[in-house]
């Protein structure tokens, strides 16, 4: 057993920090270290920052996202296109979406994937509340960005089929080789989903 380099105060912000995705145990330590070596620039305004977030962090009731109002930024923005919806399995996939700013669209965040095997159901996910969304009148497409794994497209079937009669087009993102890929490099089953998908040029 590693012997204790410092006092328990130190080792226990290591180790909550090391919780964090991303840190493990020596990444935590430089990340502790640089925190009380920076204390007045990075400690304080972080403790304040994430004091903020205990207290006032919500989760919007519109579509999931997460935020410091409810209903959140994104539902409240009026320039977005309320005829579409981006339908996510996580806040951290409609973060990405909104980094690559393809689409100006609200979101609907389902809060996982049906995964039987780790006993997730439609009643675990915010699938109901997805079909009424759909519904409303001004809603004329439904984008499926979930992830490409059995989970993901098992998710995406399911939905397809509670929405086949609502007035809606059902569309995914597109499955196959990623910009600047080289086709030597990519699995098969990339390169299968790019070639049945292919589009004319």
């Amino acid at each position: 057993m590693p012997k204790s380099i410092a006092g328990p105060e130190i080792e226990r912000l290591i180790q909550l920090l090391a919780r964090l995705p991303g840190l493990g145990p020596r990444s935590a330590r430089r990340a502790a270290l640089h925190l009380i070596k920076k204390r007045d620039q990075l400690m304080t305004p972080l403790t304040d920052a994430l004091g903020v977030a205990r207290d006032r962090i919500v989760v919007c009731s519109v579509c999931g996202n997460i935020d410091s109002q409810n209903p959140c930024t994104v539902c409240t923005d009026q320039k977005r296109d309320p005829s579409m919806i981006i339908v996510v399995s996580d806040v951290a996939d409609l973060w990405a979406l909104e980094r690559a700013a393809a689409l100006n669209a609200r979101y609907h965040v389902l809060g996982g994937t049906l995964s039987p095997l780790d006993g997730v159901g439609p009643q675990d996910l915010t699938i109901d509340a997805l079909v009424a969304r759909a519904h409303d009148p001004v809603v004329k497409e439904v984008v499926l960005a979930l992830n490409a794994t059995v989970d993901g497209q098992t998710t995406a079937h399911y939905i397809t089929d509670l929405l086949h009669n609502a007035n809606v087009k059902v569309t995914r993102l597109a499955h196959g080789v990623p910009v600047g890929g080289e086709l030597d490099y990519l699995d098969e089953g990339t390169l299968s989903a790019a070639i049945k998908q292919r589009t004319p040029i």
